[in-house]
């Protein structure tokens, strides 16, 4: 499978721009976007094995990195783990990677796929589209930027909750809209410019 890894990074940082940071799901993300502090990163990874060493190699890039030059890193695998329960079973093996590597309260994965699905909730329950992107994706973080972004924002326990009413709020059809946006952002970044 190729992927057109042009594609997929557009598609993802419109999400970022219009659905992490457009409904704020994310009070924190804004902030290293806008900085260019935030590292896309696609892979051609088509099953676990392959997705874990890219992953060990992605984490340790992110550690040896300043942060200030790249805070925090998306890794999409649109070949990879399509399956939501597949997927899920993944994230154990991806946070024993990073204890196993040492990176055990210094780094951390969080989770993004297109079939998110919270427990206790149906497949079509809209608010499984906070977790929601348009690719399978990890996302390596910086404890240190989590402590520092919770200090800054005193309410961060409430983010969830605030998330759920923001979905249920914007209900199935925003959120179709909100995805068709999202496409036509990306379509909008890959056109060409204009010829003369």
């Amino acid at each position: 499978m190729s992927i057109a890894h042009d594609r997929v990074i557009a598609e993802t940082r419109a999400w970022v721009d219009r659905a992490v940071i457009g409904l704020n799901l994310c009070p924190f993300a804004k902030a290293v976007q806008v900085k260019k502090q935030v590292r896309y990163v696609v892979t051609e990874a088509a099953d676990a094995e392959s997705l874990l060493e890219v992953l060990c190699e992605e984490l340790d890039r992110l550690y040896d990195t300043d942060p200030k030059e790249v805070d925090t890193t998306l890794l999409i695998h649109p070949a990879a783990l399509t399956d939501f329960l597949d997927y899920n079973d993944f994230l154990e093996i991806a946070d024993a990677a990073v204890e196993d590597m040492g990176y055990g309260g210094v780094l951390q994965v969080a989770s993004f796929h297109p079939d998110y699905q919270f427990a206790d909730t149906e497949a079509d329950d809209v608010t499984n589209a906070t977790n929601r992107s348009p690719y399978p994706t990890l996302h390596l973080l910086r404890e240190d930027s989590i402590d520092r972004a919770v200090d800054a924002f005193p309410e961060a326990d409430a983010i969830y909750e605030t998330n759920m009413r923001t979905l249920e709020k914007l209900g199935a059809k925003g959120w179709a809209e909100l995805q068709a946006q999202i496409r036509a952002d990306a379509d909008a970044a890959q056109a060409p410019a204009d010829k003369d």
